[in-house]
């Protein structure tokens, strides 16, 4: 019997989910394996499956398909229905962008990628400056066509790229909730936590030992070490795909908990795509919702449930188990308070919970100003310097404490960063929600024990892939829109704490 359209749209798109796992998977090389000076090799191979990827997707044959398919779309079901809804935009995404841009962001972002690590090496904006450069050009033409094809402004245009069916103006409403709030809450915090401050935690803490701490917990959290792996990067990232998952963490001799909860935050990432519908895995789908609520999945792990008194209940026999730690800077209430300690940082990945989202606004102030010309690429180091003191109070004294920390917009990734904050409320809101549905969550996780939380995420999040908006995924797991309400409370609940 002859395929339907539909049908044959299905092994297309399977055929661009092969390609989609081959360059995520080079990514993960490049970042963790490959050597320094292999670098535009490797630019060039993921150019060239990018290019491939991309005429795939933008052949005639494939716009004949969806069309007919659409035609008939009466006779698919729900979730057919809603594959070839992704299909359709996957595919006014990519013709909307010629081969020949995507060629060249890759090429120039595989080249900035190496010279951003290189700077960080010198502490010299300078060395990476002319790089960042050519990708801020590139990705300028690239929101511009992506606009246009869309009918959106440009910078909507690369929201929508990586969030789906969230615009700025959701974004400025959240964020005007944020900034009226967390200002006079990250003062009280601070204060009250000085009146009352805990023993410090010092010590050095062997890295092999660290990681090896790490696996136990992955593995208590659900982690498939036989589907999966964890690695050391220069910025911890998840790559691959729901088969073959990678997940880094940078481990730090003096902490033992900054290398333990990135990898829970990517350990996060990874059970989200790991929970996407199986019968869906190759096709659009079945891929995550875009990066608010992939985010949320990782912070509300990070954050939510392993930043708790009942998780370092879990963790302290783990902590002596490896570090041989006693004393009453060690007991559970001093590391507990430790943990959700807040002070005006100059890093993002070490920031806390109420000053992190302070970071997030600043880059998307930043990347904004960035894109539509108002704020040159060389004068970035001091825009930033000066945005960070007037957000946070601190200023940074060099390029490594200031505009060189994230890798986000040396591989070109503009429009991204909203949806650490975005999915930070997401987070905010799922955790109320998961903790009225599960009374006992808290005695369940002193005990190491992630199935309640994570049966509840695949039931009503992770097993829905792609098939609804965001908004509407979180009426109807939540019971309302996305909103910042319950990450406020939850936030003053927690650090305003008498």
């Amino acid at each position: 019997m002859a395929l339907t359209p539909y049908q044959q749209l299905e092994q297309e798109f399977r055929r661009l989910h092969a390609f989609r796992g081959a360059l995520s998977l080079l990514r993960w090389d490049a970042a963790v394996m490959m050597p320094r000076g292999s670098a535009d090799v490797r630019g060039e191979q993921l150019a060239a499956l990018e290019t491939e990827h991309h005429a795939l997707l933008t052949t005639p044959k494939v716009a004949r398909l969806i069309e007919r398919a659409e035609a008939g779309a009466s006779q698919l079901e729900d979730w057919q229905r809603a594959n070839l809804r992704e299909m359709r935009r996957q595919r006014d995404h990519a013709i909307a962008t010629p081969p020949s841009l995507i060629a060249r962001l890759a090429k120039v972002c595989a080249r900035a990628e190496v010279h951003w690590v290189e700077a960080r090496k010198a502490n010299d904006f300078k060395l990476f400056a002319p790089h960042l450069a050519e990708v801020v050009h590139l990705v300028r033409d690239k929101a511009a066509l992506l606009g246009q094809a869309r009918g959106l402004a440009p910078y909507d245009a690369l929201v929508d790229e990586f969030s789906p069916g969230i615009s700025t103006a959701d974004i400025d409403t959240i964020f005007k909730a944020l900034g009226r709030k967390l200002p006079g809450l990250i003062n009280a915090a601070i204060e009250l936590q000085a009146a009352r401050a805990p023993l410090p935690l010092s010590g050095k803490f062997s890295v092999p030992k660290q990681k090896q701490m790490a696996v136990d917990v992955l593995k208590a959290i659900g982690f498939p070490f036989d589907r999966g792996r964890l690695d050391e990067s220069e910025h911890p990232f998840t790559e691959g795909v729901p088969g073959d998952i990678r997940i880094t963490s940078r481990f730090d001799a003096g902490d033992p908990f900054s290398g333990l909860l990135g990898a829970v935050h990517e350990t996060g990432h990874a059970m989200y795509d790991l929970g996407l519908p199986q019968e869906w895995r190759d096709q659009p789908v079945g891929r995550d919702r875009g990066l608010a609520l992939e985010e949320s999945q990782s912070l509300l792990f990070e954050m939510n449930l392993c930043r708790s008194r009942a998780f370092v209940q879990y963790l302290r026999p783990l902590l002596e188990k490896y570090f041989q730690i006693s004393g009453p800077e060690w007991q559970e209430e001093n590391v507990y308070r430790n943990l959700i300690r807040v002070r005006r940082s100059l890093i993002r990945m070490d920031a806390d919970e109420l000053t992190y989202p302070v970071h997030i606004m600043a880059r998307y102030e930043l990347e904004k100003r960035i894109l539509d010309g108002a704020l040159a690429v060389n004068d970035l180091p001091e825009a930033w310097n000066t945005l960070l003191e007037q957000r946070l109070g601190i200023r940074p004294t060099n390029d490594l404490e200031g505009c060189l920390q994230d890798i986000h917009w040396a591989v070109g990734h503009f429009g991204y960063f909203p949806s650490y904050a975005i999915g930070a409320v997401i987070a905010g809101q799922i955790n109320d929600a998961v903790r009225a549905a599960l009374p006992a969550l808290d005695e369940q996780l002193s005990k190491g024990q992630f199935d309640g939380v994570l049966g509840w995420l695949r039931d009503n999040v992770h097993n829905l892939g792609a098939r609804l908006p965001v908004q509407e995924l979180m009426k109807q797991a939540t019971g309302r829109p996305l909103t910042a309400a319950p990450y406020l409370r939850y936030l003053e609940s927690k650090y305003l704490e008498s």
